[in-house]
């Protein structure tokens, strides 16, 4: 859960995200090395005095700045193009959640289970119990078993939607029309809190999603009980 003062991502809670807050720093690191050369560069142009023109042709600076660029830009490029690879790849899910955007809630249906499909609305203020968060609580949270490989199909009913939940390093656009498709696996139990990130309307603000993992004997009681409902 993210908090006023945090300035780095929330904590990971899958191991997509944890591969994704490698990269931001691997990234980051070579943006600072940039900045620092760049920065030495212009202070020495600003307090030497230039004495000779003839690195005005050399051909190995050319060389150089040419290169090295090229270099930094493959470091940055592999790692991303690995991971864009691990978040398309989507093989043998053992689960299979639809989620359905709607001016304004979340639709959840299990496919994997009979008759179990349920609407998901944020708790208004006034309804809020002690602990819960406000704007991100809601009535039916999305709930799922730890050590599963969910895959989760996504699309939209009326304007376009997003679901994203950032500790899980998921987000996809919700489209009218198109099945959109992506997957997590969560390692721990926890609750872990998302919104709508796509401008989709007066009450955009008020789509939150909450993903509720659980280990498997308690997951497999709430299939039971949502079943009986």
């Amino acid at each position: 859960m993210a908090h006023p003062t945090q300035l780095g991502f929330q904590d990971a809670a899958s191991p997509i995200m944890e591969e994704l807050l490698h990269f931001h720093d691997h990234a980051l690191m070579a943006v600072l090395l940039i900045s620092m050369l760049v920065l030495y560069i212009i202070s020495v142009l600003m307090t030497t005095k230039l004495s000779s023109t003839n690195t005005i042709d050399a051909q190995e600076i050319e060389m150089v700045w040419t290169i090295m660029p090229a270099i930094i830009l493959i470091v940055i490029a592999l790692p991303s193009l690995r991971i864009l690879y691990l978040m398309d790849e989507i093989s043998n899910p053992d689960m299979t959640i639809k989620t359905i955007g709607h001016q304004w809630y979340w639709s959840y249906e299990y496919s994997d289970f009979t008759d179990l499909n349920f609407d998901s609305y944020m708790i208004p203020t006034k309804d809020l119990e002690p602990g819960h968060f406000r704007l991100l609580e809601v009535d039916n949270r999305m709930v799922t078993s730890i050590g599963t490989a969910a895959r989760i199909l996504i699309t939209a009913e009326d304007v376009l939607h997003s679901w994203a939940v950032p500790a899980l390093g998921v987000k996809s656009d919700a489209i009218p029309g198109r099945l959109n498709q992506t997957s997590f696996l969560i390692p721990h139990p926890g609750v872990y809190y998302g919104q709508c990130s796509e401008i989709c309307g007066a009450n955009h603000s008020f789509m939150p999603i909450v993903v509720e993992a659980l280990p498997v004997p308690d997951f497999l009681n709430w299939i039971n009980t949502a079943q009986d409902a």
